[in-house]
C-alpha cells in the first residue's frame, strides 16, 4: 500500500501514523519524490482501513500496490535507486555506469593483481573474482575459499578497487565482513535462507537471475533481501536456459527495459556467462549498454587458455580495454539521447 503525504504535512503527525502503522505489525518506508512524502505500508495491510487513512487531513491518496513484489517495485519508489559502493565513490544505478571486471575464479596472488590493474586501467570501478566456486561437477576447481578472499582484499589495497565475490551460504558471510559487495549466483537466487541472512546485512547485494527464473520469480528474490532491511540491491541478467546450444546461455536482454518499468533497482548485465564465449562478450557488451543497463560485469582473465574456471568466455586485458573504449562510446550517446528525450 501507498500512500501520497501532503507537501505541507507537520512531521510529528506523520511519525505518530507511521508508529500506529508499525504498531499493526506493518513496515512503513518513507521516500521523497516531486515534493511529496510517499509513505510505503509493506505487510498484511488487510489490517488499514483504507477509507480511514484517505480520510486524514495529511493524506493526498492512497492505493495498493498490486505487483506481489512491493519494496523493489516502480510504484513503491518511482525514482531510479543508486547504489553505492565501498567508499561511495562508486554508485550503480540511478544515472551512474558501472562497469565491473575481473576473473571468474582467483588463482594466484599475480593473477589477480595483474588482472585487478589492467581493468581498473581500462576503467573498471568494481573488481570481480571468485573465491567460492559452484561448479557442475564436483570434480572440477571450487575455488580458494578464504584464501581467495585475502587476495582480493589484497587487490584491493594495491588499486583501490572495491571488489564484488559470490557468498553460497550463510555460514561464509562472516568471512565478506571487509567484501565490498556480494554476490548471489543464479544458482542461489531462491536460497532464501542465504537471502534473508544478506537481507540482514547493510552492505550492497548483486543478484543474479537463475538459470530458468521469470523476471516476477527473480524479482520475488530481491523482495526476500529488501524485506529483511537491505535495500541495496542490485539485478543481474546473466542469460537463461533455453533450446539454444550454440551459447552456454540465451541473454535476455529484453529484461532491462521491461525491469525499468517494473522497478527501481539498478539492473546490470552479465555478458561473459550469458554466452559463454569470448568473441560474443563485447557485442552483447555494446547491445547491454544501449538498452539501458546500468553497468556490465565482464570476466577478464590474464591467461584464459589455461583459467582454472571458464577461460573460453574471458577476454584479455587488452581485449577488455577495447570493448571498454567501445562500450564509453555507445555509453555517451545514450546518454545524449536520454537527455534530449526528457
Amino acid at each position: 500500500m501507498i500512500a501520497m503525504i501532503k507537501p505541507d504535512t507537520d512531521p510529528a503527525q506523520l511519525h505518530s501514523l507511521t508508529g500506529w502503522l508499525q504498531n499493526l505489525g506493518l513496515k512503513t518506508y518513507l521516500t521523497q519524490e516531486a515534493g511529496h512524502t510517499i509513505l510505503g505500508i509493506v505487510g498484511n495491510t488487510d489490517a488499514v482501513d483504507m477509507t480511514m487513512l484517505t480520510g486524514l487531513s495529511m493524506v493526498e491518496s492512497v492505493r495498493r500496490v498490486s505487483e506481489p513484489f512491493k519494496l523493489c517495485s516502480r510504484g513503491f519508489q518511482p525514482a531510479d535507486t543508486a547504489i553505492s559502493v565501498g567508499d561511495g565513490e562508486v554508485k550503480v544505478g540511478g544515472g551512474h555506469f558501472c562497469l565491473i571486471a575481473g576473473p571468474c575464479s582467483v588463482e594466484t596472488h599475480e593473477q589477480i593483481i595483474a588482472v585487478a590493474k589492467a581493468v581498473k586501467s581500462a576503467g573498471a570501478q568494481i573488481l570481480r573474482g571468485g573465491a567460492f566456486k559452484p561448479r557442475t561437477s564436483p570434480y572440477e576447481f571450487q575455488g580458494l575459499g578464504a584464501l581467495g578472499i585475502e587476495m582480493l582484499l589484497e587487490a584491493k589495497r594495491e588499486t583501490g578497487l572495491p571488489i564484488i565475490t559470490e557468498a553460497m551460504n550463510p555460514a561464509q558471510l562472516p568471512l565478506f565482513e571487509q567484501v565490498d559487495m556480494i554476490q548471489i549466483g543464479a544458482r542461489n537466487m531462491q536460497n532464501y535462507d542465504l537471502l534473508k541472512e544478506v537481507g540482514r546485512l547493510k552492505k550492497p547485494i548483486l543478484l543474479k537471475r537463475g538459470l530458468c527464473a521469470t523476471m516476477k520469480e527473480w524479482l520475488m528474490s530481491a523482495e526476500y533481501i529488501m524485506s529483511g532491511g537491505n535495500e541495496a540491491v542490485i539485478l543481474c541478467e546473466r542469460g537463461i536456459r533455453t533450446y539454444e546450444t550454440y551459447t552456454r546461455n540465451t541473454l535476455d536482454l529484453s529484461a532491462v527495459p521491461m525491469l525499468k518499468q517494473l522497478s527501481h533497482l539498478p539492473i546490470v548485465v552479465d555478458p561473459s556467462h550469458a554466452t559463454g564465449q569470448s568473441h560474443l562478450v563485447g557485442p552483447m557488451a555494446l547491445a547491454a549498454t544501449a538498452c539501458g543497463a546500468d553497468g556490465l560485469m565482464i570476466e577478464v582473465h590474464n591467461d584464459p587458455p589455461h583459467a582454472l574456471c571458464d577461460g573460453a568466455q574471458s577476454l584479455t586485458p587488452e581485449e577488455f580495454y577495447h570493448v571498454a573504449e567501445k562500450i564509453r562510446q555507445v555509453r555517451a550517446v545514450v546518454t545524449m539521447n536520454s537527455a534530449v528525450t526528457k
